[in-house]
């Protein structure tokens, strides 16, 4: 099986570098690292009315899109669960 290519919306890249400890965001990345190998991991759910996904990591929430056809993984937003679906 092919490897997936991660690439990080701007946004999520500051979201990920405001987390309050460096625990958090080691935890965070390693779950992303895990992606690239297998995208639909059990803990993951589709999220209604788009193909976007999420996975938790405590109460943090990492939300992203997979594309298939180019082997991607796209990250759009990293935050706390009260606030990440929030437009």
């Amino acid at each position: 099986m092919a490897s997936y290519k991660l690439i990080f919306k701007p946004s999520a890249l500051k979201e990920l570098k405001r987390l309050p400890t460096k625990k958090d965001r080691q935890r965070i990345l390693e779950k992303i690292e895990a992606l690239q190998i297998n995208p639909r991991p059990d803990n993951c759910k589709k999220l209604a009315g788009a193909e976007l996904y999420r996975m938790r990591q405590g109460n943090f929430r990492i939300i992203y899109e997979i594309r298939d056809q180019q082997l991607i993984i796209y990250i759009i937003k990293i935050g706390n669960r009260k606030d990440v679906y929030r437009k």
